[in-house]
């Protein structure tokens, strides 16, 4: 078993925040000396059906847990996804029924275990204290916190600031969040950086009931395929953990190469001083981390055959640009911008012959922009000098802007 300062070096790695990391010491001096594994909870409200690489961050953090002897307690959000957490949202979310959990409870539990050890995974539906609890009981509970300090949440105060709704049973998820904590006596609560409120509600809401108070463990937020936003099945720009080898290389290829160091050190285990010289070389290290990212959800072998399959479908888009003709685009086609939208663009440049049929041919996939696939009728693109546009196996072309 690693020493105390081995354990707290391997799960500071990637870590956004440790509050307090002084105490999270003493928790696992305790732990030991009493030969009994810590709590460490991770709240799952299901709300989708994949595990994406972003959720995948925080529960790599809980494996590390478990493989130093602690025990994961998945609390499985089935009464708090009916309510739907705001953290992060400029408006009230859609409640879920009962139905739609239990279909996400169902469709994304077994993903898990792709990545945690089933064996040391305790797993709780919250329903079962939180839908239990009679009204006495949630007045008795809503005394435990006031409104100042729930409004000091940077969303709720921002819609508040908007005029924008902010409902009560809203303001109680953070409330709920934390009796979680409770009922289960957590030693360590996990989540992501937009967890942070509601894990030191759970703190905080412990502390009051007599309980040792939780270490809250937080994850950056991992950047979704365009670099940019988090991570996020409603945004589209996610890589499922559970994708066959060859979409999830190609998706991990497609993110930009300012977003790789942070893939590499939250969604792999290359060593920190390893990943500093795989970046020198940013295509090589692109490869690299497909590949690693591949191995650890399907084998080494579903990866390499992946990467070739890659390649040469890349050499052959290479061959295809060099030989592609020329489609000269009229600048008056597009908006002051520089944009156009996808469906008009493609009849413009002839290779449908109506919006109906360039419609139709987004829809069916049929269409890429320098590689990659848009799906999206409503799509705009903004068009370039080099572009290469193919639609269908046939058509394709070279962009030059004219005029």
């Amino acid at each position: 078993m690693p020493t105390i300062e081995e354990q707290i070096a391997l799960l500071r790695r990637g870590a956004a925040e440790i509050i307090p990391e002084d105490e999270l010491r003493v928790k696992l001096e305790k732990a030991a000396q009493a030969g009994r594994p810590l709590r460490v909870k991770l709240g799952i409200d299901p709300t989708a059906r994949d595990v994406t690489l972003g959720w995948a961050v925080v529960l790599r953090k809980l494996r590390q847990f478990q493989d130093l002897g602690h025990e994961a307690c998945l609390i499985v959000g089935d009464f708090t996804a009916m309510i739907g957490d705001p953290s992060g949202k400029s408006k009230t979310r859609r409640q879920l029924s009962r139905e739609e959990v239990q279909g996400y409870v169902e469709a994304c539990t077994q993903q898990l275990f792709k990545i945690l050890d089933r064996d040391k995974t305790r797993l709780f539906f919250n329903s079962d204290w939180l839908g239990k609890m009679t009204m006495h009981e949630v007045i008795h509970l809503c005394s435990k916190y006031t409104v100042a300090r729930l409004l000091e949440r940077e969303d709720f105060s921002k819609r508040l600031a908007e005029q924008k709704p902010l409902y009560v049973h809203e303001i109680l998820y953070p409330l709920c969040q934390g009796y979680d904590s409770i009922a289960i006596q957590a030693d360590v609560e996990m989540g992501g950086m937009d967890q942070k409120f509601n894990n030191l509600v759970g703190r905080e809401l412990q502390r009051e009931v007599g309980q040792e108070p939780q270490v809250v463990f937080l994850m950056p937020l991992l950047v979704g395929t365009d670099g940019e936003e988090k991570m996020s099945q409603s945004l589209g720009n996610y890589i499922g953990i559970a994708e066959p080898p060859f979409e999830m290389f190609s998706k991990v290829m497609s993110i930009p190469d300012k977003a790789m160091e942070q893939y590499f050190v939250l969604c792999t285990d290359v060593p920190l001083d390893e990943v500093q010289r795989v970046l020198q070389d940013p295509y090589a290290a692109k490869k690299r981390l497909a590949r690693e990212i591949v191995t650890l959800y399907h084998s080494a072998d579903a990866a390499q055959a992946a990467q070739e399959q890659w390649t040469h479908i890349f050499s052959q888009r290479k061959i295809e640009a060099e030989e592609a003709p020329t489609i000269e685009v009229q600048r008056q086609w597009l908006s002051e911008d520089g944009t156009s939208r996808l469906i008009e663009f493609i009849r413009l440049i002839g290779f449908a012959p109506s919006n109906s049929e360039a419609r139709r041919l987004i829809q069916q996939k049929a269409v890429e922009i320098n590689g990659n696939v848009i799906a999206d009728i409503n799509a705009r693109i903004a068009p370039q000098d080099d572009m290469i546009v193919k639609v269908g196996k046939r058509r394709f072309g070279k962009v030059k802007i004219v005029g």
